[in-house]
């Protein structure tokens, strides 16, 4: 829930207001947004590798970055989309309804500290506004609905006393754990010596430990049933029991940064933003002429599926498409997600050192399911009325946290005489697997049966005006995942991937090939890490070209001696 995470506390009187959050750290502080925002640019490269060509495998929002900025350098991206561009950007419409009305089937909901993001999603010029999660200050109201009792509550004051003492359960373990004021005010004033202290103490306690155990050694949360009500409705997006089996470490990443609270939506939807980059022209551009966009290098349209890829002499990247077209690359990025490279793309072992295969096969991925159904106005900000017809000051349906099958539902409009949009279930792992093997009717059925016994007198059905549309990230062929989530003892394997952009540190006939996308970063799930790893990635190709950054904004790889990720010993 959205008070659930603790704030690093202060006195306005006595001292200033502590800066935003970020996500600075903790595993790699670089200040990205500050590095995007310098006048000196990300960096230049030699003029006589100006429009060398550059494979970037992936039109998701890492890819459309890379290669945004590849451009801006004077190189030639060649984008290679298997699907569409956007990746888990994916914005949908309805049939034969409004073209206003849209679902977020993938990323719908971004939190403030994600900065390098928001760079971006300012320079094409689009909107945001606030996601209602669960009791979040504009979402009208939540109802609780666990083992057949619901609870009504526009804050978290409203529930029951046992929900309190779960809020201070999970702040109380916060803070005897893992030094969450500490570390949030180090992270706030960008502290590297501090954040890097305290994290390497962290990752060497606790790399081993799931979310669950964390929390079963925790005084605070040695009842059960505070254990249980946590997993059922947890903080900021929901319930995260299905997080459980997780590495603390993944968890305590956003809760640091408070990645799970504040969330704002993209007005219009998410898959705009790499759409616009594909259309954008740069006003500060080398080599290329004025006018030029992403689209334009590709005649509109990206190069199709990677089908191969393998090394040829002079320690080339070759690709073939499936279109049979192959084409060879001094320099390739790779931003899908890794487990392509093991099952769709057939693939050289000689691509990546095997220690590098290795955290590939390990990556594990969580699935999601989403459903949504277009209605035809935001009718659950009607109050509802008592059995002889009074008004009880509630509106008829709220944001809904769940052990039903829903578990999560969101009430998403644009005003009150506008059609609207339910998200009527959004799942994740064992619940995502439960919906696999039903249709969209199917899923709408059994989660309106679910929704019917928390709102008997609530008829959704009459509201609908369109067919659902739905999702499982398990079952897309190009994704095979919603997103990545070490579990425990994956810590080694996330750092070699992360690392994997500093290749003078790889044999030479190693080199060339750059990973990047989410699922790379240390924030896997949120976009910010898609931008962070994008831009890792395009330090690594213009440090490849024999290019650099100015001395006044250095990159990634410039100061990463100073602020590498911990080390654990292999031994």
């Amino acid at each position: 829930m959205t008070s659930m995470v603790p704030t690093a506390a202060h006195d306005e009187q006595s001292e200033p207001a502590l800066p935003p959050i970020t996500m600075f750290g903790p595993d790699f502080p670089f200040p990205y947004d500050d590095f995007l925002a310098h006048p000196a640019g990300l960096g230049q490269i030699p003029a006589t590798e100006h429009g060398t060509e550059v494979a970037v495998i992936g039109g998701g929002l890492s890819g459309i970055i890379a290669a945004y900025e590849l451009m801006k350098m004077g190189l030639k991206p060649v984008v290679y989309e298997a699907d569409r561009i956007g990746g888990r950007l994916r914005t949908v419409g309805f049939e034969g309804c409004d073209p206003s009305l849209t679902a977020e089937m993938g990323a719908m909901r971004f939190p403030p500290s994600s900065t390098a993001l928001q760079y971006y999603i300012d320079l094409v010029g689009l909107e945001t506004k606030p996601f209602p999660n669960p009791l979040a200050p504009d979402t009208p109201s939540t109802v609780v609905d666990l083992k057949g009792e619901s609870h009504y509550a526009k804050s978290l004051d409203d529930l029951p006393a046992v929900y309190r003492e779960v809020a201070d359960a999970w702040s109380a373990c916060l803070e005897e754990g893992a030094d969450f004021t500490d570390m949030n005010r180090a992270l706030r004033e960008r502290d590297v010596p501090r954040i890097r202290e305290i994290w390497a103490k962290l990752v060497e306690k606790l790399d081993n430990q799931t979310f669950y155990g964390y929390l079963c050694e925790s005084e605070a949360f040695k009842s059960f049933r505070h254990r249980e009500i946590f997993g059922q409705v947890g903080f900021g997006t929901g319930g995260w029991d299905t997080d459980f089996p997780n590495s603390i470490l993944e968890i305590l990443r956003v809760v640091y940064t408070e990645a799970d609270d504040h969330h704002r939506g993209i007005v219009g939807g998410s898959q705009q933003l790499p759409l616009r980059l594909w259309e954008r022209e740069p006003g500060k551009l080398v080599h290329w002429a004025p006018g030029t966009s992403l689209s334009s290098l590709h005649d509109g349209e990206p190069r199709p599926a990677v089908t191969r890829l393998h090394r040829t002499a002079g320690n080339h990247i070759t690709v073939t498409d499936a279109d049979g077209d192959i084409r060879t690359y001094r320099a390739a990025i790779f931003t899908a997600q890794s487990w392509m490279l093991l099952s769709k793309i057939a693939c050289d072992d000689s691509l990546f050192p095997i220690d590098h295969w290795t955290a590939m096969e390990r990556t594990h991925y969580m699935e999601s399911s989403k459903l949504f159904v277009p209605v035809d106005r935001p009718f659950w900000l009607d109050k509802a009325v008592d059995d002889e017809g009074n008004e009880t000051g509630r509106d008829v349906m709220s944001m809904t946290l769940t052990d039903r099958m829903t578990r999560g539902t969101y009430l998403l409009d644009d005003g009150p005489d506008k059609p609207a949009v339910i998200c009527l279930s959004y799942t994740w792992c064992d619940d995502s697997l439960k919906w696999l093997p039903l249709s969209a009717n199917e899923r709408m059925e059994v989660m309106l049966k679910s929704l019917g016994e928390i709102y008997p007198k609530v008829d959704i059905r009459r509201h609908i005006i369109g067919n659902p549309v739905t999702v499982s990230w398990e079952n897309e062929p190009y994704f095979m995942g919603a997103f990545k989530a070490n579990l425990p003892g994956h810590y080694r394997y996330q750092r070699r991937l992360f690392t994997h952009f500093m290749q003078d540190r790889l044999p030479e006939d190693k080199r060339g090939l750059f990973l990047a996308g989410d699922d790379i970063s240390w924030t896997a799930g949120w976009a910010e890490g898609a931008v962070q790893t994008a831009l890792n990635a395009v330090w690594g190709v213009m440090h490849q070209f024999g290019g650099g950054t100015d001395a006044t904004n250095p990159g990634p790889g410039d100061v990463y001696d100073e602020i590498a990720p911990v080390e654990l010993p292999e031994d």
